[in-house]
């Protein structure tokens, strides 16, 4: 497929006119796949279940010859007890969400990053469960691996409408404490909480030996303020409006965002969480490639799959 032809598919307004998520799902993840000739990643992708990167003292009967004349890369070949392993998609559902102005709500755009994410991990077989949170959890369905288990999860998806306050650090405090076996934790939000919350709550999950990545889904109007004009700033959250000259804000702002930013990603750092901020006007694959190297970067310090 063209490479201007695949960005067009992955485009999230292009996405978001498909009438069901399920399609919407499979469009990101094939034609994310199609472009895999040209990602850095190939070998941490569809095959990243069934082999892991050879490294030194391994068993060169187990090596992978056929890989190896696609990838010019050595490969293990990994058993069934090796490969399969849980992953915990959680989204946030609160009213902040909602905000997306550009026509992709952060909400929607998370929702079809939760979906790929279940529609990939699924594919390969591997067991995938779904949390939705505002202050608490609102709705669980726990991991599986059916393509019945899939539709459920999309159905949950579908149906799910952004409203209310959320609690970050408290729902990451609930889920630890809820999941039992270890697995990898991917949290999709804007992390509108108090820092401290947020990170006391990831460093929980990693003490519960969760491998975790922190999707950061901000809105390009979030992360640029363009705001020109005499605006009326609408509360989310039970915040109140403003009415204000965006000039006046502008450099106060950004400098505020800025330094939440530099804060959570230093806690994720100092905790082994992987942080990605995720633009939500950027195309969709973007949310997998990132998954898939936080993968690859934990096969890399670990030297198998953890699951």
């Amino acid at each position: 497929m063209p490479e201007t032809a695949r960005h067009k598919l992955l485009d999230p307004k292009t996405l978001n006119k498909l009438s069901r998520l399920e399609l919407k799902a499979r469009s990101i993840v094939e034609g994310f796949i199609s472009g895999l000739h040209r990602s850095p990643y190939h070998g941490f992708s569809v095959e990243f279940a069934e082999h892991r990167e050879y490294v030194a003292g391994d068993d060169l009967r187990y090596i992978d010859w056929k890989v190896f004349g696609r990838s010019d890369r050595f490969y293990i070949k990994q058993y069934e007890e090796e490969t399969n392993y849980r992953c915990h998609l959680l989204l946030d559902t609160s009213e902040s969400m909602a905000y997306g102005p550009g026509g992709v709500s952060k909400f929607e755009y998370g929702s079809m990053v939760a979906a790929a994410l279940a529609y990939l991990i699924s594919k390969q077989q591997d067991a995938v469960g779904l949390a939705l949170f505002r202050e608490n959890l609102v709705k669980q369905v726990p991991p599986g691996s059916s393509h019945q288990h899939l539709l459920q999860i999309l159905h949950e998806l579908e149906h799910a409408k952004p409203d209310g306050k959320t609690k970050l650090g408290a729902v990451l405090h609930e889920v630890a404490e809820k999941i039992t076996r270890k697995g990898i934790v991917v949290v999709l939000t804007d992390a509108f909480d108090d820092i401290e919350n947020v990170l006391d709550g990831l460093q929980h999950l990693r003490h519960r030996r969760h491998e975790v990545v922190l999707f950061h889904l901000l809105d390009h109007d979030e992360l640029t303020f363009p705001f020109r004009d005499m605006t009326r700033f609408e509360g989310l959250e039970a915040l109140p409006e403003l009415l204000a000259s965006p000039q006046s804000l502008k450099k106060a702002y950004l400098e505020a965002l800025q330094d939440f930013q530099a804060k959570l990603r230093k806690g994720c750092r100092d905790y082994n969480v992987d942080y990605r901020l995720l633009d939500t006007s950027e195309p969709l694959d973007v949310a997998l490639t990132t998954y898939l190297t936080a993968r690859s970067a934990v096969r890399a310090r670990s030297g198998t799959v953890r699951g």
